[in-house]
């Protein structure tokens, strides 16, 4: 029951949001546009058009709708790096995002460094896209595991960097041009959703 009414709760919310803060514990990355409707993997597949999903389960996701509105500030305390795994850093790395791009970084790593020059070979720029609220309360910053598509579901907020994200179609993305999609995982202080605190604390106040 905890997936089913936190995931439900969540995504009503996101849905009729007209805005979003992430509060990085001091930086603040502020969506100010709708997002996309959110989509579920809480092991429920009550109308929906297809049925199954990755395990583990415990991920609601979205994303701005316009993702030019996306500017700020965040935090990160691990990303996948280029052997897929999970990287956490001896600090976090704070990134500058600007019209939804990543303009700057500050205390990077050359792994991370790594990242980042090859999503810019191949795209010419960095996108910021997803927006996901990882519920599985299994991991955690303290809990982690090297597998990137195990962890994304940890309890808290995962970013992806990259132009590519198959479930929304953007126009300004020509989808045989999208190549990246990597996943980053943010300190996550506080989330608002229409100057709403939704997470707090370690977990989500819906």
């Amino acid at each position: 029951m905890y997936y089913h009414n936190i995931g439900h709760a969540l995504k009503k919310k996101i849905d009729h949001a007209s805005n979003a803060i992430i509060d990085s514990d001091g930086e603040y990355l502020e969506f100010s546009s709708p997002l996309e409707p959110a989509k579920l993997n809480i092991g429920d597949y009550t109308e929906m058009k297809n049925i199954g999903g990755q395990f583990p389960i415990g991920e609601v996701f979205t994303e701005a709708q316009d993702l030019h509105a996306v500017n700020g500030r965040v935090r990160i305390y691990a990303f996948a790096d280029t052997t897929f795994s999970v990287n956490k850093p001896t600090s976090p790395i704070t990134l500058v995002i600007t019209k939804g791009r990543v303009t700057d970084t500050v205390h990077s790593t050359p792994e991370f460094d790594l990242v980042l020059a090859n999503i810019r070979a191949d795209e010419g720029e960095v996108w910021l896209r997803e927006l996901g609220f990882g519920m599985n309360r299994a991991f955690s910053p303290d809990k982690i595991v090297c597998d990137v598509e195990t962890y994304e579901r940890m309890c808290g907020v995962h970013l992806s960097l990259g132009s590519k994200h198959t479930v929304y179609k953007k126009t300004n993305f020509n989808r045989r041009n999208t190549w990246h999609h990597v996943d980053v995982f943010a300190v996550t202080h506080r989330v608002y959703l229409d100057d709403v605190i939704i997470f707090q604390n370690g977990a989500w106040q819906v």
